[in-house]
């Protein structure tokens, strides 16, 4: 069991204060109070901005079950430009907490992957992998219209410079 440290009025953190614990607070907020290049991994799983018109009913296709939406805060965005802006300051703030040879994992739909690899792309991060993670059965949507349901995960790193060796590429 993980400790927990609630965010408050603490102005930076120590290493040794969050180090094996949980912090609750905004992941922005809590990231801004910790010290620079201290991540190894992260997994980025930021919100879809699904864009679903609210109360529209998704059935998937063999089961015929309802797939709710998320029509909580945190998945609603009033524009493409505040949803780049909030994905542009968070993954800022976590290349800043990577070491230079740490990985970030970046998980999303076809609602926003693309959105996010550029946004990526545009702060340095370079691309290793891209995996996709394949669920069944497919949704059809409300306007019956087949949707992908497939999830793309890409694997980056924070610099290039950190996996060419170029004596051991040219053995």
């Amino acid at each position: 069991m993980y400790d927990v440290v609630v965010d408050d009025k603490v102005e930076k953190y120590e290493l040794d204060n969050i180090l094996d614990k949980v912090v609750y607070g905004d992941c922005l907020k809590v990231m801004k109070k910790m010290p620079s290049e201290i991540v190894d991994m992260v997994f980025f799983g930021p919100p879809y901005f699904l864009q679903l018109p609210d109360k529209k009913r998704l059935i998937r296709w063999e089961v015929k079950t309802e797939v709710e939406s998320p029509e909580e805060y945190w998945d609603k965005f009033s524009s493409f430009q505040e949803y780049d802006e909030f994905i542009t300051s968070n993954l800022a703030e976590i290349k800043r907490l990577m070491k230079p040879s740490a990985t970030i994992w970046a998980i999303g739909t076809y609602h926003n992957i693309l959105r996010i690899g550029k946004i990526m792309q545009d702060l340095g991060f370079w691309i290793l992998n891209d995996i996709i993670w394949f669920n069944q059965p497919p949704i059809r949507s409300y306007q019956n219209n087949f949707n992908s349901n497939l999830k793309p995960l890409t694997k980056r790193i924070k610099s290039v410079s950190n996996i060419i060796h170029t004596p051991l590429m040219k053995r």
